[in-house]
């Protein structure tokens, strides 16, 4: 029985994900996965997706009915076991037998023939009591953070830093989010272009947050000519609601603006101001370029830490690169390569953006500063470090904006105080219906 092109697409991809460093998301998308028919495509995406989620649960298992500790085990052989007991505790319509099989055939695929005895070995032991075992997964039931972290497949520091913060209820709605696949929500700014989804079979839902957000509740979104001609594109209610907090301006700056749906948001609802977009990398400035198509957007190759312009903006948007801890039930990946040292770097990072930020921003206008991160380092520890070095900004209540928002129709969602933590917005995913984002707006004195 020949190895099916969905598990052998899983297998090279999260191989890829774990030796290159690799984001799933683009790989999903990337031209390897052209040739795989749908249901091929929407097996190894489940497979993929639930690996990267469930990956130390996964571990657990193997280490039950394993001679070696999974952590010895050559990459090859663990990922071929992780993919069939993924399988064989989450995927019921799976044959037993092909998820055995097809694993021990991977291995021999990536020639550790040596370990096919162990393998087949592993996997009939844990098949034998895999129903029976079920998937243990008690999210709701853990007294402590340790427990919260077996049962939810998240590194225990992460989990201890986050009831920390938020309380160990909070922590368990965020950990249970995590493990979801989330809801694909797009951003629709022409009304005429919910009614032509809607005659190409999609289903659509309002959002809860944003006016202009709408979650897909049936239908496929991606065989739409509207999808394929970029008209329409996929953006978590979170990441739509940080770009309306940057309101209405002549000259705005977006810093690190892919790949670009903020910038067509900004676009939008600035028909006639000049908006500069830019991007460190030059491919995905080109990135930047096919998404954010309107008019008065001039896509740039650019340094954010050095900004290349002497024009001053009134309104100035710096989506930094972070963690992103607030969007791991899309991005599953960053929970096995984070760790806490990382936070001082990107702290550092962040912190030179929004100065350079500060700089490029007129008298009397504001900067939006943003992460997609629940951790404090990347968030209110930027702005007010970089407070007690400017004098010259400081920091608007986001309730404000919101409440005007919400005003004005744009804000669907009513606890505008939920919303926020102190002057700042943070949504917390679990807690709210969406990716974990923070947003401050500054002003220049």
């Amino acid at each position: 029985m020949p190895i099916s092109p969905a598990r052998i697409a899983a297998f090279d991809t999260l191989l890829r994900v774990e030796v290159e460093d690799s984001y799933v998301s683009e790989l999903l998308h990337s031209s390897r996965y052209a040739q795989l028919s749908s249901a091929d495509h929407g097996l190894a995406t489940e497979l993929v997706m639930g690996v990267l989620r469930w990956r130390s649960l996964l571990d657990n298992r193997i280490a039950e009915h394993s001679s070696q500790k999974p952590i010895r085990l050559d990459r090859e052989v663990l990922t071929a076991l992780r993919i069939a007991v993924y399988q064989l505790l989450f995927l019921e319509r799976v044959p037993e037998r092909a998820a055995v099989h097809e694993s021990v055939e991977l291995v021999k695929r990536a020639r550790k023939r040596s370990a096919v005895p162990f393998a087949n070995a592993v996997l009939r032991k844990f098949a034998g009591v895999a129903k029976e075992h079920g998937r243990a997964s008690t999210i709701g039931d853990a007294k402590t953070s340790a427990k919260l972290a077996a049962s939810s497949a998240h590194p225990t520091w992460l989990v201890e830093r986050w009831i920390q913060e938020f309380s160990l209820d909070a922590a368990k709605q965020v950990c249970t989010y995590d493990q979801r696949i989330p809801e694909t929500v797009i951003n629709v700014t022409d009304s005429t272009l919910a009614d032509e989804l809607k005659r190409s079979m999609v289903r659509l839902s309002p959002g809860r947050l944003a006016a202009s957000a709408y979650r897909i509740v049936g239908g496929d979104l991606t065989g739409t000519r509207a999808f394929r001609e970029g008209r329409v594109v996929i953006q978590d209610e979170a990441s739509q609601l940080v770009a309306l907090l940057v309101g209405q301006g002549a000259n705005i700056l977006d810093c690190c603006a892919a790949p670009g749906g903020k910038t067509r948001m900004l676009a939008a609802r600035n028909p006639s101001a000049r908006i500069v977009a830019m991007e460190l990398h030059p491919h995905r400035a080109r990135m930047l370029h096919r998404l954010a198509t309107a008019a008065n957007v001039q896509a740039i190759a650019a340094d954010a830490r050095m900004l290349p312009t002497l024009v001053l903006f009134d309104r100035v948007l710096a989506d930094v690169p972070c963690s992103g801890t607030g969007t791991l039930a899309r991005n599953p990946e960053i929970k096995w390569r984070l760790k806490l040292e990382d936070l001082a770097d990107l702290h550092a990072r962040q912190l030179a953006i929004l100065q350079s930020a500060t700089q490029s921003v007129s008298p009397g206008g504001r900067i939006v500063y943003s992460t997609c991160s629940l951790e404090k380092e990347e968030n209110m520890a930027v702005v007010e470090k970089a407070m007690s070095v400017d004098r010259s900004i400081h920091v608007v209540d986001c309730r404000v904006e919101l409440q005007r928002l919400r005003s004005q129709g744009e804000l669907r969602w009513e606890d505008i105080d939920s919303l926020t933590n102190g002057p700042y917005l943070r949504t917390i995913p679990g807690v709210h219906p969406c990716d974990g984002f923070f947003a401050a707006i500054l002003k220049k004195n």
